[in-house]
């Protein structure tokens, strides 16, 4: 197939850099590490499938998210209420996705999430114009992240992909005809691996506790942050690109995404992963990116780990704080059983989550339509 992905870049640094990396001879990547779509992008290739990115926004600088106003906050809410028939550089970015569209001539539109520039209409025409089939591909909650165009467009996809079961009905309520749960995130054998830091990156990153993710705004992540709250005592480390609650800052390390966030997952003796409020099926990027490193994942106790994981063979859960302090005091305490139970997690993730064993059932679900 020949796979066009439709998507936002906003980890700009990241990608610059794995452009400027990438060796003589060989194809530059698509997209950073730190976005899922390079390891779908990796395995799609494996698979014989061409592939290439429309980027419908492509930021200036790295996407920080602040807490309360910020003028990027104001400008994005004004843009939303514009109508479009007024927005000339909407339009533009329409007439280009046309025309790459007619140039690499797509079987299948790979759409992400948070389409705030894509209209309806375009993705009508190139649906009827070059029987073309639109995939949708999202890990967040329609009802908490809010975005008319994906909503408007619902209607036309031939195939919708969810992270979290619970979102699926979310979907159908908006009109998508047929949604399927499946992880968007797995492993990746080649970049997924324990890392062995240096003595000098051990002494900077080494900690008992470590957490790599996004802690703000409180509506979605107030339970993460409850639940890292109550680990202050240990030896936590945090990492956010984001802002972060005040009372975690003094845990603040720095920031890390790609494969800066795995040596800090490797260096840690546990990793702590809760889901947050929008994900209460589970299956976040960390889940399977975590196992993948070998390192002991504790997660909040959600009915999607249950289905993909084996709960105290293969990674722990927790049901409440008081469980989430006595576990990881148990754990820290029991180095064998600690890495026995990484040890099956990498193994488990090695032999049913792949990021090619995603690509051949996306790839099952596209011939059954």
């Amino acid at each position: 197939m020949r796979i066009l992905f439709v998507a936002s870049l906003a980890h700009v640094t990241e990608m610059k850099d794995a452009i400027a990396n990438t060796a003589p001879g060989e194809t530059p990547p698509l997209f950073p590490t730190s976005m899922k779509e390079s390891f779908f992008e990796r395995a799609m290739r494996r698979r014989g499938h061409d592939v290439a990115v429309f980027w419908r926004e492509r930021f200036a600088r790295n996407y920080r998210f602040r807490a309360g106003f910020t003028p990027r906050k104001a400008a994005q809410a004004l843009a939303q209420l514009l109508p479009p028939r007024l927005n000339l550089q909407l339009h533009r970015r329409n007439r280009e996705l046309l025309h790459a569209v007619e140039d690499f001539k797509p079987d299948v539109l790979w759409l992400g999430s948070g389409n705030r520039t894509i209209l309806p209409s375009t993705l009508a025409s190139i649906k009827r114009d070059h029987n073309c089939r639109l995939l949708y591909a999202s890990g967040e909650s329609s009802l908490i992240f809010s975005f008319p165009l994906d909503e408007q467009a619902a209607g036309l996809w031939d195939l919708a992909l969810v992270n979290d079961d619970y979102h699926s009905y979310q979907l159908r309520e908006l009109g998508a005809r047929q949604v399927i749960c499946l992880p968007l995130s797995a492993m990746e054998p080649d970049f997924h691996f324990p890392r062995q830091p240096n003595a000098d990156q051990r002494a900077d990153l080494a900690c008992d506790v470590a957490f790599v993710g996004t802690l703000l705004p409180p509506h979605i992540y107030g339970e993460r942050v409850r639940a890292l709250a109550a680990l202050r005592d240990f030896d936590l480390g945090i990492w956010s690109v984001h802002d972060v609650p005040a009372e975690l800052r003094p845990f603040l390390r720095g920031e890390a995404l790609g494969a800066p966030m795995l040596e800090i997952l490797s260096a840690a003796k546990l990793t702590v992963n809760p889901h947050g409020q929008t994900m209460q099926y589970g299956g976040n990027m960390r889940l399977f990116e975590a196992a993948g490193v070998g390192t002991l994942q504790i997660t909040d106790d959600r009915p999607g780990i249950h289905e993909w994981f084996t709960p105290g063979e293969n990674i722990l859960t927790f049901r409440d704080e008081a469980d989430l302090r006595d576990k990881v005091a148990w754990f820290l305490a029991h180095d064998d059983e600690r890495e026995e139970m990484a040890r099956r997690a990498r193994e488990h993730v090695l032999a049913h989550h792949r990021y090619d064993q995603r690509v051949e059932r996306i790839e099952a679900l596209l011939a059954s339509l």
